[in-house]
């Protein structure tokens, strides 16, 4: 299929699970981390944190997974996104950084309040770059002979910045949904406000970027404009966004969480078949990008093993810390 053969189709699908399973989970989180920031009451901040805390640092394994991927099934490609992003990701990882000191060292601080600082700014921050870098990737990194020969600041352009602002936007959307899906009383009621405002937000962000996504390269509008793929696409969102609707009504409150992932998980389809067969515009195939097939067959073998060991212990740890979480007795800040 345009001619990338069969175990380098392979290769990217297990890249992009892994990323897409990032952004679904993680993102979650960060979108918590973010509303905790506006959020004054210290029991409700309290019970934003516990529905986090047992499950954060399993969700980030699939970054790594994701960026150790990238290395050895793409070698070429990392070889030029690395640098192109150098900022963004050093600074993605600090923020990430930040918000695990903020996570894990909350009860230890002198006020909480600092903690809940550290969460907000880390998570921000975090997305900011992650949407940056995704912004980067659409509009194209410079390279030539297979090196990286722009100006490092690629990534600072409106495009790239728009994107960053969608993604803070969908990751509190997902945030609010999963409030609303693990809290009771006053919490949910306001998270489920929150979800509303947020969902008109992020899918407004997000159809200001497909539209400007159009306009960055010809091809993204013939690729996405076919009918094979326009067609199913509008029709699973608008599915989405019906069930979205109907769920609120639901006595399943897992429901919005769910519509609101199927929304992220068709845009990040998109995204792909925008790119397809590229894996760095503008020039760089995945066949071109792709490592031997014997390091592409040893580094699925390992990825068939891990990424089901890694799925059971995510679901294991829904699992044992769902339900509803009670606020605890307010404390001092």
């Amino acid at each position: 299929m345009f001619g990338v053969d069969a175990l380098t189709l392979l290769s990217a699908g297990a890249l992009a699970f892994a990323l897409l399973t990032y952004v679904m989970l993680d993102g979650t989180d960060l979108g918590v981390g973010m509303l905790m920031g506006i959020n004054r009451r210290p029991e409700q901040r309290q019970v934003m944190l516990l529905s986090i805390l047992p499950i954060w640092d399993a969700n980030e394994t699939w970054l790594v997974l994701g960026g150790g991927g990238l290395l050895a099934l793409f070698p070429l490609a990392y070889a030029i996104l690395l640098p192109a992003l150098y900022v963004p990701f050093l600074l993605m990882f600090i923020a990430l950084l930040v918000r695990a000191v903020g996570i894990e060292f909350r009860e230890h601080l002198p006020r909480k309040g600092m903690g809940d600082a550290l969460l907000l700014g880390g998570s921000l921050l975090a997305t900011l770059c992650q949407g940056v870098a995704l912004g980067t990737l659409l509009q194209g990194v410079p390279h030539k002979a297979g090196q990286y020969n722009g100006n490092g600041w690629e990534w600072l352009g409106s495009f790239p910045l728009l994107c960053g602002l969608a993604l803070v936007a969908g990751y509190l959307w997902l945030g609010a949904c999963w409030l609303y899906w693990r809290s009771e009383g006053d919490l949910h009621q306001r998270s489920r406000r929150q979800a509303r405002y947020l969902s008109l937000l992020a899918l407004s962000l997000l159809a200001a970027v497909l539209i400007c996504t159009l306009g960055v390269d010809q091809r993204y509008w013939q690729r996405l404009s076919e009918p094979w793929i326009a067609g199913p696409s509008l029709a699973s969102v608008t599915l989405l966004l019906l069930g979205y609707q109907v769920a609120w009504r639901s006595r399943w409150h897992c429901l919005p969480l769910l519509m609101a992932l199927g929304v992220v998980a068709v845009a990040f389809a998109l995204m792909l078949l925008a790119l397809f067969p590229l894996i760095i515009p503008p020039d760089l195939s995945l066949a071109q990008a792709a490592s031997s097939p014997t390091s592409q067959t040893f580094m699925l073998v390992g990825f068939a093993i891990i990424a089901p060991i890694t799925l059971a212990y995510n679901t294991l740890g829904f699992r044992v810390f769902a339900g509803k979480i009670r606020a605890p007795d307010a404390r001092s800040e």
